[in-house]
């Protein structure tokens, strides 16, 4: 793994949690492999991230768009009779 690409994983870990940032590892391992590379790098880090998601941008994501979820106005009638 490059210098770079650990320094991301870092501060990712940082940002999100240790577990995560250690299953991204394994992953972004895989994707070293797909590309035939010898060493993980940031693009790798960078792919993984994108495919992804940590708990707190699911959660931001499911906020944004919650009115577009099946059977979002039935919770609004449940607590409004």
């Amino acid at each position: 793994m490059t210098d770079d690409a650990q320094g991301l994983l870092t501060k990712i870990a940082m940002e999100t949690s240790l577990r995560y940032a250690l299953q991204m590892i394994t992953a972004a391992s895989l994707v070293c492999s797909k590309r035939k590379g010898t060493e993980v790098d940031v693009q790798d880090v960078k792919a993984v991230y994108q495919l992804f998601v940590d708990v707190k941008r699911s959660t931001q994501f499911l906020l944004e768009h919650q009115n577009e979820f099946m059977f979002s106005e039935v919770g609004a009638y449940l607590f409004h009779a």
